[in-house]
């Protein structure tokens, strides 16, 4: 008689864990076994929010994408795109000092030092105020020497009449919300990310009320950009509002609570962070830059959009992953390892059984689901989409594995590895684009991840665990 194992016993299991600790009323966190109770509660909640907001999101964006291309016309569309693009270059302003700010939070808290939490809080918003103030002056200082017209490659007298105006609102709504967005990091911090999800789902309905309500007016382009972009900022206000005055107000930030040491710490790890992602970025950006110079832009097409297929799971997983990133911190900060680990192993069991079965179905009907989707214009070999599907799986577990080193406030090591990774990834995906085709640039990914990623963390990672542990027995019982 032959042993049959259910591959899906473990995730039942955790499934069954995970209901019995999904509550509104929290667990009571005087005891070791309550706070991983509550961990796991705050986890959970986070994750759930993470997916409403996301939906709502995209709902809006069906809802607002056709409404504002048939209102504004290709041109002036084709504008907003491209000016709410400057968002995502704009997201690295902030020199990463909202991530510092999140570890020290998370530490603090696992410390239960609200001295040091103040001190955190205050020193991170006056840091970034600082920085929203020196990018507005350095906007208003360039404007006038600026050709929009040129920049955005318009034509119309309309489209550029309203270009100035346009990225005005998106970069004023910008410089206030990036000291506002504290409060997230905040939240995030204390495991509270459900909330600022919540608050996320509030400002999509805003945005969206105040675009209708612009085209009900026949508002032009600056209005629908400050409508977009300040419904969330109204949401992050109404948030601060709620968190610094009612629920925590004894964490308002005041400049009398603004250290040197506390300022040092956010940004020398901030820092840290914004390489980590700039070395992250370079490496996936890479992808397409390949493929349109070595076999022109049509291969971008045949490349991207079966990527894009394979993405979504990823960031399934990251929704649940990214809730973990501060209980690791705050668990780390109060000894209790075992929670870390086992927690650890849960979460790679949930990615794997989670990431494998969808990545192989996208894998053999991959095509077909293409077809279908998009037209049969785009058909990807077997070799491309057997290279994506690993590809999902190691990155998804990556990504699992790095929330518990940021955590854990292993950065340098992650900087190591992933400058390796995408100085190597663009070397194979050119060597290798050469050798088999298109399917060579997700392949060099694959091979230089596993070189560069896989291997250093199998073997960094029980260094980190004994380290750790004899860290622990120095300090003895909190």
């Amino acid at each position: 008689m032959f042993y049959r194992f259910d591959f899906t016993s473990p995730l039942r299991g955790i499934i069954r864990k995970a209901a019995k600790t999904l509550r509104l009323r929290a667990f009571d966190t005087s005891t070791s076994e309550g706070r991983s109770k509550e961990r796991y509660r705050r986890v959970a909640l986070t994750a759930i929010a993470s997916g409403i907001a996301k939906c709502i999101s995209i709902l809006t964006g069906l809802i607002t994408i056709p409404l504002t291309l048939d209102y504004l016309g290709v041109e002036r569309y084709g504008l907003w795109m491209t000016i709410s693009s400057v968002v995502l270059i704009l997201g690295f302003a902030d020199l990463g000092m909202g991530n510092g700010l999140l570890n020290a939070i998370s530490e603090a808290n696992g410390k239960d030092d609200r001295e040091a939490a103040v001190n955190y809080v205050s020193s991170g918003f006056f840091m970034l105020l600082g920085v929203a103030l020196l990018i507005t002056l350095a906007f208003i200082l360039a404007y006038p020497y600026v050709p929009w017209p040129r920049v955005f490659n318009i034509k119309s007298k309309l489209a550029i009449q309203e270009a100035g105006p346009a990225i005005t609102a998106l970069v004023a709504i910008f410089a206030v919300n990036l000291p506002l967005g504290v409060v997230q990091r905040v939240q995030l911090g204390y495991q509270e990310g459900y909330q600022t999800n919540l608050y996320q789902c509030l400002g999509s309905i805003f945005g969206l009320i105040a675009v209708l309500l612009v085209i009900y007016l026949r508002g032009g382009l600056p209005w629908l950009v400050l409508s977009m972009a300040g419904g969330p900022a109204l949401a992050v206000l109404i948030n601060w509002v709620s968190l610094f005055r009612f629920r925590h107000p004894w964490l308002l930030p005041r400049w009398r609570s603004v250290t040197f040491t506390s300022a040092k710490r956010i940004f020398r790890i901030g820092l840290m962070f914004l390489v980590l992602h700039l070395a992250m970025a370079f490496s996936f950006a890479s992808d397409n830059l390949v493929a349109a110079q070595v076999l022109g832009p049509e291969a971008v097409t045949q490349y991207s959009v079966p990527m894009r297929m394979f993405s979504m799971l990823p960031m399934i997983i990251n929704m649940i992953a990214g809730s973990l990133w501060p209980a690791y911190g705050e668990a780390i900060a109060r000894g209790e390892l075992a929670w870390v680990r086992k927690t650890l192993i849960m979460s790679m069991i949930i990615t794997f059984l989670t990431v494998a079965l969808p990545s192989l179905f996208l894998v053999l009907f991959g095509v077909q689901i293409i077809h279908f989707w998009v037209g049969p214009e785009i058909t990807p070999s077997f070799l491309l989409l057997s290279g994506m599907g690993i590809w999902t799986m190691l990155f998804a577990l990556g990504s699992t594995l790095g929330m518990f080193l940021n955590g854990a406030n292993i950065i340098r090591f992650q900087i190591f590895c992933a400058s390796l990774f995408g100085i190597s990834a663009l070397l194979s995906k050119i060597f290798l684009i050469y050798i088999i085709g298109l399917p060579g640039i997700i392949w060099g990914t694959v091979i230089c991840y596993i070189c560069f990623a896989v291997v250093p963390y199998i073997f960094y990672l029980p260094k980190i665990m004994a380290t750790m542990n004899l860290r622990r027995a120095v300090a003895g019982p909190l």
